[in-house]
């Protein structure tokens, strides 16, 4: 996001001015579903999702009247887990925040309405193994995230229930939150998902993303199996806060050699997004 303009207003009707514009650039910055551009081909551009991928053509309406909102976890002054490959360090929001793009861009294609919570103003979506670590992010709107976890905790919740207010009386509302995880002893680990036992609907969009990830592993690497699993965990701030039903997903373990080729590669980030539209395109029709 562009930061703010400098305040050459003064007095009382400068500051409105500035409100004003405050609010248009918070409008514009969409990277949620507000286009910024149109071009000739039909497609839309949202500058969110890096220049190589900024424009995005409707496939079809299946997801029109849903709204996301696509929490990339970690960010800023937390990188979160991390892993190391060649020599290189790994950081959890880096990865988390490529695959979430890539979500955001395939549930745009289908029409649905989209928020990134957590942004980078200069990483779109990446078509690199290794993803330099930074801590440029910001959420929505442009506030930088705070030092402290319970703070940042509770800017991410506030931001979506604001936005869910908006969007009360839509049909299908989903808060997805995106993590890898971090395992000392390097096993392998599938997708799989956390839901608030006190929400039905987060159960059903996590145990059908679940079945959805089972399914095109059984189709594309019927020899491998896999093992994901959908679990209650009522502990997660974010599940407890946000009110849009929410699921946390995550995606491997960062310190397995044998997931980073599920994290690190780009053909493989972007079939874990596709995974898990298709999931949503499946829930959001249920």
């Amino acid at each position: 996001m562009a930061p703010f303009p400098p305040t050459p207003y003064a007095g009382r009707g400068g500051t409105i001015a500035l409100h004003l514009v405050l609010l248009l650039m918070l409008l514009l910055d969409a990277g949620n579903a507000l286009a910024q551009t149109k071009g000739k081909d039909g497609g839309r551009v949202f500058p969110i999702l890096g220049s190589a991928y900024e424009r995005v053509r409707l496939k079809d309406h299946a997801l029109r009247g849903c709204v996301f909102y696509i929490l990339a976890g970690h960010g800023g002054p937390d990188s979160g887990a991390r892993g190391e490959k060649d020599g290189h360090t790994l950081c959890e929001d880096e990865y988390a925040y490529d695959v979430a793009l890539r979500l955001t861009r395939g549930l745009l294609e289908h029409d649905a309405l989209v928020y990134v919570i957590v942004r980078d103003p200069d990483d779109g979506i990446r078509d690199s193994e290794l993803l330099d670590c930074d801590s440029d992010e910001t959420v929505l709107g442009g506030e930088a995230i705070p030092r402290e976890h319970a703070y940042r905790l509770e800017q991410r919740a506030r931001i979506v229930n604001r936005l869910h207010r908006r969007h009360a009386d839509v049909r299908y509302a989903r808060m997805l939150e995106i993590h890898v995880d971090s395992r000392d002893h390097g096993n392998r680990i599938d997708l799989f998902f956390y839901h608030h036992s006190g929400n039905a609907a987060t159960r059903r969009t996590a145990e059908t993303l679940r079945g959805t990830i089972a399914r095109k592993y059984d189709k594309h690497q019927p020899w491998r199996g896999y093992q994901g699993t959908v679990a209650a965990r009522d502990g997660l701030y974010m599940l407890r806060k946000t009110n849009p039903p929410a699921v946390y997903i995550e995606l491997g373990n960062i310190q397995s050699a044998s997931d980073h080729r599920r994290l690190l590669l780009p053909d493989n980030r972007q079939a874990m997004a596709d995974w898990l539209v298709a999931g949503l395109l499946r829930d959001a029709s249920q």
